[in-house]
């Protein structure tokens, strides 16, 4: 049990004793979620096996309200249990295959019959300041969870959050270890072109801060900085503005970040190590330095459910932009996070195209559709620029009413081609319902 665990539960084991008091059992609330999800990818020019897996996942989550008094204290406490149902793109995987699937980890060569984890996570409140120690789900623009798969990706960490100043949001904290997706056990955090399974390396030290300014109803800015010990230093400006026009409304998004080498990463004795970044580095000149700036600007124009989006974004500099991946999926707080790629290759270029649509303006609440097409060009390469693109179709309906009010359908289709990637196509369909114990 590391140290933050222990922390976690000595919060909690405070106020349990303190349990009595109102506030913590009245404002309590507790949920069954149930996700049945099916993935299937299949690789087309390439000699692999489509990867075909399907499992039922149990959700329970729990979350206090807080003691009364000056300081509040409470609890949340997360069970997760993934159950396999078939897996035959990777339950005959043996040999030297160490690689887990997308949904299931390995066991002795195949994907596990099932897998869990457990989230426990203290907290204590003093005004509209609150303190987590123990397991996290951040969603912040340097480090969001992914939760494309059967189970969410899970962090162990502390953060403090403050909103006791009018129309700012304050956020600092500190991650130490990781739990992917289709794993059971925390791990330290690393990079891509770090993060091979047994020659790769990792940190236990991920710092970030940063705040959200509200300026008006119209307008947000933002500022978040992040640090990956012997990795990367991130710093993020955001920019949100809705505008109402005399027909529709026109949302404008715009994001950039700043990426440099921290510790190992900067020297090149670090770098012979092991902590180096993906990317495309002139030969023998700081190879595998993190160097990387990635800026892009979205408009959204929304009219009467229908909502057309157009984007672009740059990267530039050595590297590839730098995040927390471990190689088994990530999720990032960019207008092409897509289904699969993520267009953040060094020198790539992405243009952006999405179009959705709320079939509630058709009298069909709870169904809702979207397709976004990306096309990213000029990925360096030794011998040329490479490109790569990606169309996502999504179709989405949730029971709005009835006995079976809440329960979600969802299919989501991915068609992938490139120079220098596989070319996939995938299909996730997802049956969700969420049972409400208190």
């Amino acid at each position: 049990m590391n140290h933050t665990t222990r922390l976690a539960l000595a919060v909690s084991l405070g106020a349990a004793q303190q349990a009595v008091a109102s506030g913590f059992i009245d404002d309590s609330k507790a949920s069954l979620d149930l996700r049945n999800f099916y993935y299937n990818q299949d690789t087309r020019n390439a000699k692999a096996p489509t990867d075909k897996e399907w499992g039922q996942a149990f959700m329970f989550n729990y979350q206090s309200g807080f003691t009364e008094g000056t300081v509040g204290l409470g609890v949340d406490v997360q069970q997760w249990y993934g159950l396999r149902l078939d897996a035959s793109g990777r339950s005959g995987k043996k040999g030297e295959d160490i690689t887990p699937g997308s949904v299931f980890p390995l066991d002795d060569g195949k994907a596990a019959q099932d897998f869990s984890k457990t989230g426990v996570t203290g907290k204590m409140r003093i005004a509209q300041t609150q303190l987590k120690v123990g397991s996290m789900m951040p969603k912040l623009p340097v480090l969001t969870t992914e939760d494309g798969r059967l189970l969410p990706q899970t962090f162990r960490g502390y953060q403090v959050d403050s909103k006791d100043f009018k129309d700012f949001n304050l956020v600092a904290g500190k991650i130490e270890q990781v739990l992917d997706r289709n794993s059971s056990n925390g791990q330290g955090m690393s990079i891509a072109g770090a993060n091979d399974p047994i020659k790769g390396k990792d940190s236990n030290q991920f710092y970030y801060g940063g705040v959200d300014y509200t300026v008006s109803k119209q307008l947000q800015l933002q500022y978040y900085y992040a640090n990956l010990e012997n990795f990367y230093q991130q710093h993020f400006l955001g920019l949100v503005h809705n505008w109402q026009l005399p027909v529709g409304q026109l949302k404008s998004d715009l994001r950039y970040f700043y990426s440099t080498s921290d510790g190992k990463n900067g020297s090149a004795s670090g770098r012979q190590e092991g902590y180096v970044s993906a990317g495309y580095y002139a030969p023998g000149v700081n190879t595998g330095k993190v160097d990387n700036r990635l800026w892009s600007a979205m408009f959204t124009y929304s009219l009467s459910g229908h909502s057309l989006g157009l984007g672009y974004q740059k990267t530039t500099g050595e590297s590839d932009f730098p995040h927390i991946n471990q190689g088994q999926g990530r999720s990032l707080y960019l207008i092409t996070n897509s289904q699969s790629l993520k267009f953040v290759n060094a020198g790539e270029q992405a243009t952006v195209g999405t179009y959705a649509y709320d079939f509630a303006s058709l009298g069909i609440p709870g169904l809702r559709s979207s397709v976004t097409y990306i096309h990213g060009t000029h990925i360096q390469t030794a011998t040329r620029d490479n490109s790569e693109w990606e169309r996502d179709i999504r179709l989405d309906y949730v029971i709005p009413t009835g006995t079976l009010k809440g329960l979600g359908f969802t299919w989501r289709g991915a068609v992938m081609r490139g120079n220098d990637t596989a070319d996939k196509d995938e299909t996730r369909l997802i049956v969700s319902y969420s049972v409400p114990l208190m």
